[in-house]
């Protein structure tokens, strides 16, 4: 088989995949047993993550509001040495209820598992739209598609109408986003004081005015050891906030080695994204 001939099938694979409206999730519910050519990853693409030559940093931000300045001051110097070191770090205590990130898992397992012909509804390629579900938003230009589909909304500063919203999980999206946006906020203060900055600078950037919320779902796999639920990139958003399930499987580069994120009970992983470090770049120098 020539090159354009494979490439041709490969197209027309990806369309036909496309065209059922129903992602990864439906052809697990179909019963597939082999993972499709088009999910096949290159074998350089998997990587073996590094166990117990590393720990990942996880910070305590109990003190975050304290008026000490003996333990605030010692809080700035773990955000600065673990988004130097690492370019990510978990927080616990960081005022986001537990209650409200496993209601928030929830509702993106119930949006993901309710019925195709409910679902399809909001399938689109129009990125342009403010809700957004599909599987793979770069399925038809990246060289192996993700096991994974995705919904994604941006809930600042221009949020979707009610009616657009898929009811089965309209609140919690809601009432997850609104805690995020706080620790968003603090967050920044901190970033800001590790640079020396003064607190309220990249707020006052605007840095805290977007939220996009993307709620990935990853279906069991027949042959995992073909495929990736995602793929290596870097986040081109400012700061990202991630709530992992129990399961995990998160892994970050460093140093030139693959390290597991564990699945820490309550915490939230942040990672330093592309754009703020643009940002400051631009604006510091």
């Amino acid at each position: 088989m020539d090159t354009n001939e494979s490439k041709h099938d490969r197209k027309s694979e990806l369309k036909a995949f496309d065209d059922t409206k129903s992602g990864v999730k439906g052809l697990v519910d179909a019963g597939v047993n082999k993972v499709p050519q088009i999910f096949i990853s290159p074998p350089d693409t998997h990587s073996n993550s590094t166990t117990g030559q590393f720990i990942f940093p996880v910070i305590d931000l109990q003190d975050i509001d304290s008026h000490d300045q003996i333990n605030r001051k010692e809080l700035i110097e773990k955000v600065r040495d673990a988004s130097e070191t690492w370019g990510f770090f978990q927080v616990i205590n960081h005022g986001v209820p537990c209650d409200v990130m496993a209601e928030m898992i929830r509702g993106v397992c119930s949006f993901h598992e309710q019925d195709n012909d409910i679902k399809k509804q909001w399938y689109t390629r129009e990125f342009t739209k403010r809700v957004v579900y599909n599987s793979n938003f770069d399925l038809y230009s990246a060289p192996a598609t993700n096991w994974r589909d995705t919904f994604s909304c941006i809930m600042a500063p221009n949020p979707p109408s009610p009616e657009e919203w898929p009811p089965i999980c309209r609140d919690i999206i809601v009432k997850y986003s609104e805690e995020v946006k706080k620790l968003g906020r603090s967050l920044f203060e901190l970033l800001a004081e590790a640079l020396g900055l003064n607190r309220n600078y990249l707020n006052d950037m605007d840095c805290d005015k977007g939220l996009s919320v993307a709620c990935h779902y990853y279906p069991a796999c027949p042959e995992p050891e073909l495929t990736l639920g995602a793929s290596k990139h870097a986040d081109d958003g400012f700061l990202t906030l991630l709530l992992q399930d129990h399961i995990g499987g998160l892994q970050v580069l460093h140093r030139n080695h693959w390290v597991d994120v564990p699945p820490t009970p309550g915490a939230l992983v942040v990672n330093i994204a592309d754009l703020l470090q643009v940002c400051l770049l631009t604006n510091l120098y």
